[in-house]
Order: structure tokens, then sequence, then C-alpha cells
């Protein structure tokens, strides 16, 4: 007897969050990047610190194949890390090595870093992983200061406003 199929989420927005420390100013940071990026709705969340226990386990897991599913077959996916060491964190590199394709799918690269030194992470490797695994990447990604949190809303807003992403990207059909 074969596994049932995993259920088809198609469309919609998610926010895929790759701090491996939870409720980080990361997640705070995705989740309002959505909601400006799509008005009125609310995003789903895959954050990864609930599926770092499982996701290099030697076992195969449903919570992260479910996981995989739902990012591959978002209409708008926002995809978000924490600066470190120069780039996005292992956590979402081992998640995304899991993902066989994001064809279809419009990928938003987000960064959060401690120091404007990183700015050009954002562009220089995060968008390049989203256009390998076949996602359309528009420009450009966003690289947020952790000293202009304070701010972030007006941020979002200037940086939704730049993209101008059209509801047909993300809405359910």
């Amino acid at each position: 007897m074969s596994a049932p199929a995993p259920t088809r989420h198609g469309g919609g927005v998610v926010a895929l969050v790759g701090n491996p420390r939870p409720a980080s100013r990361t997640h705070e940071v995705a989740v309002r990047a959505a909601r400006a990026l799509a008005p009125g709705t609310t995003p789903e969340v895959i954050d990864l610190t609930a599926l770092a226990p499982v996701l290099l386990g030697p076992a195969p897991s449903a919570a992260v194949e479910d996981a995989v599913e739902r990012a591959g077959s978002a209409g708008l996916l926002v995809v978000a890390s924490p600066t470190y060491k120069g780039t996005y964190t292992g956590l979402l590199k081992a998640f995304l090595d899991r993902v066989r394709s994001l064809a279809g799918v419009t990928a938003v690269p987000l960064l959060v870093m401690g120091s404007p030194r990183h700015a050009l992470a954002v562009e220089v490797h995060l968008r390049p992983l989203l256009v390998e695994l076949g996602a359309t990447v528009p420009t450009p990604g966003l690289a947020v200061v952790e000293s202009d949190l304070g701010r972030i809303d007006e941020i979002l807003a200037e940086w939704a406003a730049a993209l101008r992403i059209p509801e047909a990207v993300w809405a359910r059909d």
C-alpha cells in the first residue's frame, strides 16, 4: 500500500523563516514583509526551528516533506534568514536542498543583519540560490539592518511599493 498523496496547497503567501532561534526578529520581519507584499492576507509560516531536529535526520519526515511541498507550491514565497558569516543560515540551506523546484513560485529574498556591510549578501548569495531552484525573483531583495527595525513598517512599505507584486501571483485559486 502506498503512502497517501501530500495535500496540495497551491498558491497563497508563505513566509519561510531560516533562523535557528524561535520567536526571532527574522520571523517577525518575514511575516510583516509577506503582509506588506500581499495586503489583506495572513501568510502561512514555515518556521524551520520546528523542523531542525528532523531536517538532517536519517529517517524521512512527514513534517519536512509537507513544508517542502508548501514552499514549492506557494504563489509568493518570502525567504527570510538572519545573516550568518556573510550569508544565509545553514538551516535554510539544508531545507532548500530538499526542494526540487520553485518553478512557478515568485520568491522574495530577505536577510536581517547586524551590519550594513552584509547588505549585498541578499543579492549575491540568497537570490542566486532561489533562481537556481527555478523561482521568479523580482528585484530588489531586502537587506534589513537590525538598527532599522524600529522603522520596519516604513521600510517594508517602500520596498513593497517598489516591487509591486500583482495579486494574481499570490491569490489562491
